[in-house]
Parts: C-alpha cells; sequence; structure tokens
C-alpha cells in the first residue's frame, strides 16, 4: 500500500473541522498531522478530540499554532497543506500559499462539491462578501416571515468552535439557559441571542452531519446563518450574499467572499445609507460581470438606541461586534453609527486605557477606530474587556454589539444597546425573495 499523504489543516475553529469530518475523517488515504489555528484566541493547544476524529486517530489531532506552519511541515513531512477557514484578503491567501509551497508541501482549498451536505428539507441560506456586511438583519427578517407563515424554521448557525469541542458536537440552543449550559462566549451570544428573543432554537456545534439530521427531523425548513464569508456547509435551494456598500469592491478581493458573490441566486447591496453613488455603481457593476443571473437588492441598516437621551450630549464609549472590527478590517461598526446618529457629544477612544488582550488587539488591528472589540472568548479576555470599560472616563456605554454582555461582565456606568434592521430602498423584497424560494421548494416540503 502506498504512505499515506500526510496532512496539516489551517482553520480557526469552525470550517477545518468541518471540512476535516466530511473529507478526512476515515479516509485510509490521509493522515491529519494537526490543525493550525488563527484569527480565534484560544484554540492553540486544543486537540480535536478522538471522539469525533474516528478510528483512524484514536488520540485525537494537536491544534497548534499558524505561525509555526514551516516548522510543523517540515518536522513532519507535511506533503499537504488545506486552507479551511475565511475572511481573508487574497493577499493572505497569496502568502498562505507560497508559506506552504516554500516548505516543501503542496497546496489545496476543498470546494463546496466536497463540503455540502445535500437535505430532505428546503435550504435557504445567508452569506456574506465580508464579515460585518449586516447578514444578521437578513437572516432575522428571513426566519421572522417564515415563521408568520406558519413554518417551523431551523437555524443552523456556522461552527463557533471555542469552547469543549467533545462536549459541544451537536448543540440546540433555545432558552437563556441552553446559553449557560454551555457556558458561550461572547461572539457566540451575538449569534444565538437574537434568535432565542424570538423564540426560535439555534443549532450548531461540530459535527454538521449530525446536527442537520437533528434539524431535520424538528422542521419544516433549514435556514444556514453563514459566518464570516463561509460559503454553506449546507447545498442551499436558495442562496442569499450580502455585500457590504462601505468595503466596495472586497465582492472580488476577499476569499471565499468572492465565491459567494459568484454562486449567489440573491445579492443584497447593505449599508447603502453609509456609502456613496460611486460604491453602489462599483458593487451593481461588478455583480453584473460575475454574476449576471443574479437580481440584486439594495437595502439600508437602519441603527436605533433604545434610550437615545442616555447618548444626547454625552460622552459614549462604543463597544463594536469584534469579528467586524478585528479580521472584518472594519473601522467601525453599528455602535459608531448610532452613536453619530444619536449626537453623543464625545466617542472617546479606549485605547489608551486597554488592558490585557484588548491592548494586543488593537497592536495587531491598527486600522481600527476609536471603538472597542467585544472580544470574549476565555475568563482572561472577559475580565481584560470589563477592566478596559472600568478605566474609560465616559458616561454611556453604547452596546453596538449584538450580545447582551452585561450577563458576562460588570458594566459600572450607564449601558445602551443598539438594535438594527434591515430596510430595503430598491430591487426584490426579502418577502418576495422567500416566496419565490417556497414556490421553488413545493416538492421538499411535501406540497
Amino acid at each position: 500500500m502506498a504512505d499515506k499523504i500526510k496532512v496539516v489543516i489551517m482553520g480557526a475553529g469552525g470550517r477545518d473541522f468541518h471540512n476535516y469530518n466530511l473529507y478526512f475523517r476515515d479516509n485510509p488515504k490521509y493522515d491529519v498531522m494537526a490543525f493550525t489555528a488563527a484569527q480565534i484566541p484560544g484554540i492553540v493547544g486544543k486537540r480535536y478530540p478522538a471522539t469525533l476524529a474516528g478510528e483512524l486517530y484514536p488520540s485525537g489531532i494537536p491544534i497548534l499554532p499558524e505561525d509555526d506552519l514551516e516548522e510543523i511541515v517540515r518536522k513532519n513531512g507535511v506533503d499537504l497543506v488545506v486552507l479551511a477557514y475565511s475572511d481573508l484578503l487574497y493577499r493572505n491567501v497569496g502568502g498562505t500559499l507560497s508559506r506552504a509551497l516554500a516548505s516543501g508541501a503542496s497546496f489545496m482549498i476543498l470546494g463546496p462539491r466536497d463540503t455540502m451536505i445535500p437535505s430532505s428539507k428546503p435550504v435557504i441560506a445567508v452569506t456574506a462578501v465580508r464579515t460585518g456586511a449586516g447578514k444578521s438583519t437578513v437572516s432575522k427578517a428571513i426566519v421572522e416571515y417564515l415563521t408568520s407563515k406558519g413554518y417551523k424554521t431551523a437555524v443552523i448557525r456556522h461552527p463557533m468552535a471555542y469552547g469543549d469541542l467533545e462536549r459541544m458536537a451537536v448543540q440546540k440552543f433555545s432558552t437563556e439557559e441552553d446559553l449557560e449550559k454551555y457556558n458561550v462566549t461572547i461572539e457566540e451570544r451575538e449569534e444565538y441571542e437574537q434568535y432565542i428573543r424570538m423564540g426560535q432554537s439555534v443549532y450548531a456545534g461540530v459535527d454538521y452531519g449530525k446536527i442537520l439530521e437533528l434539524a431535520e427531523r424538528e422542521a419544516d425548513i433549514i435556514h444556514w446563518d453563514g459566518g464570516n464569508n463561509d460559503w454553506p456547509f449546507y447545498q442551499p435551494d436558495k442562496l442569499i450574499v450580502v455585500t457590504d456598500a462601505m468595503r466596495p469592491g472586497h465582492e472580488l478581493e476577499s476569499f471565499p467572499g468572492e465565491v459567494n458573490f459568484r454562486m449567489a441566486d440573491h445579492i443584497i447591496i447593505n449599508k447603502a445609507d453609509q456609502a456613496t453613488p460611486e460604491a453602489l455603481s462599483m458593487i451593481k457593476e461588478n455583480a453584473k460581470k460575475a454574476n449576471p443571473t443574479a437580481t440584486i437588492t439594495v437595502a439600508k441598516s437602519v441603527v436605533e438606541i433604545d434610550a437615545p437621551e442616555l447618548v444626547e450630549g454625552k460622552r459614549v464609549l462604543v463597544v463594536e461586534d469584534s469579528p467586524t472590527v478585528t479580521h472584518g478590517g472594519l473601522p467601525y461598526a453599528a455602535g459608531y453609527v448610532a452613536a453619530k446618529k444619536y449626537g453623543a457629544k464625545e466617542i472617546v477612544d479606549p485605547r489608551p486605557y486597554a488592558v490585557g488582550v484588548i491592548k494586543k488587539m488593537y497592536e495587531k488591528y491598527t486600522h481600527m477606530g476609536p471603538v472597542l472589540p467585544s472580544t470574549g472568548y476565555s475568563p482572561e479576555q472577559l475580565r481584560d474587556l470589563e477592566e478596559t470599560i472600568r478605566r474609560t472616563p465616559v458616561d454611556t456605554v453604547i452596546l453596538g454589539t449584538p450580545a447582551d454582555i452585561t450577563r458576562l461582565i460588570s458594566i459600572d456606568k450607564t449601558v445602551v444597546r443598539v438594535t438594527y434592521r434591515i430596510e430595503v430602498v430598491e430591487g426584490p423584497t426579502i418577502e418576495s425573495i422567500i416566496e419565490e424560494f417556497l414556490a421553488q421548494t413545493k416538492s421538499k416540503l411535501g406540497f
């Protein structure tokens, strides 16, 4: 028998494990030596557990730092490096490719055909060209409309596999107590809480084959709620892709955002109210060239605050969704927009007061504006976030993050929360897109 192909999978605690489960697990042709981790703190040093890794890996698989890629390849005689994470600009992909080749290994990216699972139920998916484009507002509108039509919808969220991987193989979140049960991070709360407040269950975890089996038993329709700018783990019957009018051109400059852009059935250009006419024209033109059959919707992301009087004329600290303003590349997000909209006297820059991991985030992501990333993957990081807020001299803290972080940390200042919703200004509405989807999937629905 020929020697096994030695593999390293480059990931960030999500797509990497999914690709392994579908393509490499129980495959005698390959010997997966390690995963490497990037983007997300706290994953390095863990192991992909034997219970998930399969019979070929009785000791599991180590998760090592991506910074050590060259050493890992050379030390283990690695033949193949597999890129399996998202939200990268092409210069980053090229750099990763070059590092692998210069170390002597070959390079692979598994595509949708090898990584999408078919479903017996209709699947409507929402993805984006970059993280922070506004997928959550679109997903929320979809679930609200399907619920109003009497359909039971299973929301399956792109993985955030940051905790005990064995324990979180298949998860279902229906209540606040479920969030406590799994001790989820701020980043997970940012994605799950809006659905729980709607009385909706969210499915997530590590093994997306088993997750789908559970969801198919419990729901009429599967809604894939994508993470970062990754493509869906399930084969969609309808794919909606959100672009960001504040980042024109990224739809053809990001990976795998451009993949989504070219596969989309419907393209939504979001945040049109914050963009120039030239930016909107660029995205429309790029869509016509790259994906001429897709329909185009232009929309606003409307931000609102629950207590405007606590912002107007005040010195404020803005806490933003962490991935959006870190590896997502945006200087600010909804919280900053709300602070401006509601007349804050001053948006105080938290950088002089940052401690621990928060201080390191500013050093790493120098593009960030005067906002605080809601980084909280571990108790230590939560303490750093809490201390940074405590040190920053402001009247009011604006939570632009969708998560209610007051459940996880103590904030010694007045807190207001931002909500946001999508408002279509041009092109097909969310409702009309869903009606088209329902008409196209009658046979799967049993009609």
